[in-house]
């Protein structure tokens, strides 16, 4: 079949099977000719307000039926997704209102007043008759985390066209029931989401990652398919194992996980819970400039690595003066994958260059075999007397503590040197700095030890996973140390 645009396909499936239910979320149901009527309703609303073909709209809602309904109508307008966090501090938000200038907004109230605060409810009395089939050249312009710098806006080259019987990706099944636990407005979320839906999915839909509810999810709704982030597995497997292995997980036919490098420990018990061919792994970036895919039977050959490139995906790694480096050497990773851009940025800079080769920014290396191995981000390495040290190495052993659910380390200068503080969320009200410190210094080499710990009993990625390190640096409390041994 030839590629339709987006609206064409939820039409076509509200006409053929219009009672099938399409999303579920906790307060409801929707079949697909109830979605695609109250998109189409949706849809004439924001023609009344001005909006065009290539308009870009922000989505700042919750997870569930209405975010869904919302990014079909706008395809259906011809019109561009813009999904943004509704958390976003007000000059962040101000700032990519301006730069994107999108024309109206779903959520939250915008800050520019020129931009048309727009919901469902709005909509109930417009017309439910079919409107003519429009695409945008951009199918979805979601923003960065804004984790290791200012968010920006990563519209895509690739306009809101889909055909529906061909395959998405490799690890994508068609025809699966697809559990949504991440926020949509995230482009991981978002994007697995809609192109599940117009591959045929039926969706789950949850308003946030919680591991119980996850599992009571997967059986009663007999989900087969879900997109995990590696703090999502930790909280997993810290569930008592008896609970987990009383659990009905036969309908899964596997688990995608990207979003951030994955513990050891995490990915090992992952497998040895589900099974090394139901845990898939992919290294890839809103960009879509490239990617990789391992799964757990390979990676128990290759531990640590996110496998070898796909989809056409060249891979080099290159030094700080811009050389190709061998196998085993550490460097910045560079992709290609073909020579048409992928993505635009609104706000920002690409590193892409005139042959085609771009980067996310992360450091890693590649072995003999062509199997890639990420170390961290690039802007997040920390230099320390000379010493070369990577975040995630360090928040690992944090993780490791029975009692931290999360740690992220931040280096920052302090005189001639560089200051290392490590904030770490706990579920242990007796836990201290003392005993963290402790446990640290018995398993990390002195110039990877804090200099400051700071103790949290909130989360402290958001629902992505994600965190903004730099607002970390400075807190908590000093460690003296006496021969590099806290005191």
């Amino acid at each position: 079949m030839a590629r339709r645009p987006i609206s064409a396909v939820i039409a076509d499936r509200a006409r053929l099977r219009p009672d099938d239910i399409v999303v579920r979320e906790r307060s409801g149901t929707a079949t697909a000719a109830e979605l695609d009527t109250r998109a189409t309703r949706v849809a004439r609303l924001l023609i009344r307000h001005g909006v065009r073909r290539d308009d870009r709209v922000m989505i700042s809602l919750p997870n569930g039926i209405g975010f869904v309904v919302a990014c079909i109508a706008i395809w259906r307008v011809g019109a561009t997704p813009m999904p943004l966090d509704s958390g976003l501090a007000d000059d962040e938000r101000a700032t990519i209102e301006r730069l994107a200038q999108p024309v109206a907004a779903f959520g939250r109230v915008p800050i520019h007043s020129g931009i048309v605060h727009v919901s469902e409810t709005q909509a109930h009395s417009m017309s439910t008759a079919r409107l003519a089939d429009r695409w945008s050249h951009c199918w979805k312009a979601p923003t960065s985390s804004g984790s290791t710098g200012a968010p920006k806006v990563i519209a895509s080259s690739a306009p809101a066209l889909v055909d529906p019987d061909a395959p998405v990706a490799p690890f994508v099944p068609h025809r699966a029931t697809q559990l949504v636990t991440s926020p949509m407005w995230h482009s991981t979320a978002f994007t697995y989401a809609f192109r599940g839906l117009t591959a045929g999915h039926r969706l789950v839909i949850e308003p946030a990652f919680e591991p119980t509810a996850f599992l009571d999810c997967v059986e009663r709704h007999r989900v087969s398919w879900a997109v995990l982030s590696p703090p999502s597995i930790r909280q997993l497997l810290r569930l008592p194992s008896a609970e987990r292995d009383r659990r009905d997980l036969t309908t899964v036919d596997s688990i995608l996980h990207l979003g951030g490098r994955c513990p050891e420990p995490d990915k090992r018990a992952l497998i040895e819970w589900l099974g090394a061919d139901r845990v898939v792994e992919v290294y890839a970036g809103s960009e879509s400039n490239g990617l990789t895919m391992i799964r757990g039977d390979d990676w128990l050959d290759h531990p640590g690595s996110v496998g070898r490139p796909i989809g056409g995906t060249e891979i080099r790694i290159r030094s700080d003066d811009g050389a190709v480096v061998g196998p085993g050497t550490p460097g910045t990773i560079w992709m290609r994958r073909g020579d048409q851009r992928s993505y635009r940025y609104v706000g920002a800079a690409s590193r892409r260059t005139s042959d085609g080769w771009d980067t996310l920014g992360d450091i890693g290396y590649l072995d003999h075999n062509g199997y890639l191995t990420v170390l961290d981000r690039e802007a997040d390495t920390i230099d320390r007397d000379g010493t070369t040290l990577y975040p995630a190495d360090i928040e690992q052993v944090f993780e490791s503590h029975p009692l931290v659910r999360g740690a992220v380390a931040v280096g920052e200068a302090a005189h001639d040197t560089t200051s290392l503080t490590v904030l770490a969320d706990i579920a242990d009200s007796t836990l201290t700095v003392d005993d963290l410190a402790h446990f640290a210094a018995l398993r990390l080499d002195r110039a990877a030890r804090p200099d400051r710990i700071c103790l949290t009993r909130r989360p402290i990625r958001n629902d992505a996973g994600k965190i903004r390190r730099r607002a970390v640096a400075g807190c908590g409390r000093r460690i003296v140390r006496t021969n590099g041994v806290p005191a």
